[in-house]
C-alpha cells in the first residue's frame, strides 16, 4: 500500500512539464469521430495503446502496466464484465508486477515495517505475499468486480488539455467521479467501496494480528485512496512526458 515514494519523482516531472508547456505542440483532441475507424486506429497505435479495443498497451515510464488509461478518447464502447476482468488480470499478473512487489517487500524489510513479520527469508516472504495480495485484491475489487456489478467504467480518461492545476484537480477528482458504462458521470462507488472492501479483507485476514482492527483497516483504506488519487495525477501527465521524451531534437530527421 505504501507507494508514495515512487510516485513523487514522476509527479515532479509532470509538474515541470506542466509549468513549461511546449507551444509547438498541437492541441490535444478531446473527441474522436466514431465513423473514422482508420484514424482512430492510427491515433491509438501512435499513443502506444490499443484504444480501438477499449484498453491500452501503455506502460508508465515503459515499465508498470497502464492498460486502463485512454488518451484522446471520445466515443468508445463500454467494456464487458469479461473484458474488465481480463484487463485487470493482465495488469495484475504482468511479469513486471512480480518484480515491483519484490522491490516493495525489500523496502519494507529494510524499514522493518510490520515488525511482527520479522526478518530473514521468512519475513521477506510474508512481506512479499502481503504486498502482492494487497495490490491484487484492491485492483480486482475496484477495477473489475464492483465495476461489473455496478455497471461503471474502470478506465481513466485523460483530460489532456487546460492548465496544470486544472488537470491536477480533474485527475485527483477521478477518485470519487467516474463514468457509467453508458458514459454518464457518476460517483465512483467502485473505487471508494472497492478500496474499502480490499482494506477490510487484507487487514482482517493476513496482515499482522496486532493490526487487525477497524482503525488499521480505515488507515489502509484512506492511504490507498490517497495514493490512487496521486496515481491518477501521474497517469494524467505521463502521456505528455512520453511525447516530450520522443520529441525529435533540433536537426534530427523525423520519419
Amino acid at each position: 500500500m505504501r507507494r508514495l515514494w515512487w510516485l513523487l519523482p514522476w509527479l515532479a516531472a509532470a509538474t515541470l512539464w506542466g509549468q513549461t508547456p511546449d507551444p509547438s505542440q498541437p492541441p490535444v483532441a478531446t473527441s474522436v469521430p466514431a465513423t473514422d475507424h482508420e484514424k482512430d486506429k492510427d491515433r491509438a497505435q501512435s499513443d502506444g495503446g490499443d484504444q480501438v479495443s477499449g484498453t491500452s498497451k501503455d506502460r508508465i515510464f515503459y515499465t508498470l502496466p497502464n492498460f486502463l488509461t485512454l488518451e484522446n478518447a471520445g466515443h468508445v464502447p463500454p467494456l464487458t464484465p469479461a473484458e474488465k476482468f481480463k484487463v485487470v488480470a493482465r495488469s495484475s499478473f504482468d511479469p513486471v508486477e512480480f518484480v515491483w512487489y519484490g522491490a516493495l517487500a525489500g523496502m519494507g524489510q529494510a524499514e522493518n515495517s510490520e515488525p511482527a513479520f520479522g526478518q530473514g527469508a521468512d519475513g521477506y516472504a510474508k512481506r512479499y505475499g502481503m504486498q502482492f495480495a494487497d495490490g491484487t485484491i484492491e485492483n480486482f475489487m475496484s477495477k473489475a468486480i464492483l465495476p461489473s456489478l455496478l455497471h461503471q467504467d474502470p478506465r481513466y480518461f485523460q483530460l489532456g488539455k487546460g492548465g496544470f492545476w486544472h488537470r491536477v484537480r480533474y485527475a485527483a477528482s477521478r477518485i470519487v467521479i467516474t463514468r457509467s458504462d453508458s458514459g454518464q458521470p457518476q460517483f465512483n462507488y467502485s473505487e471508494v467501496f472497492g478500496a474499502a472492501a480490499a482494506a477490510g479483507i487484507s487487514t482482517f485476514t493476513y496482515h499482522p494480528r496486532d493490526e487487525r482492527n477497524l482503525r488499521s483497516a480505515a488507515d489502509v483504506w484512506v492511504t490507498q485512496m490517497s495514493f490512487d488519487a496521486l496515481g491518477f495525477v501521474v497517469i494524467e501527465f505521463w502521456p505528455d512526458i512520453r511525447r516530450k521524451l520522443h520529441k525529435p531534437k533540433p536537426g534530427q530527421a523525423t520519419s
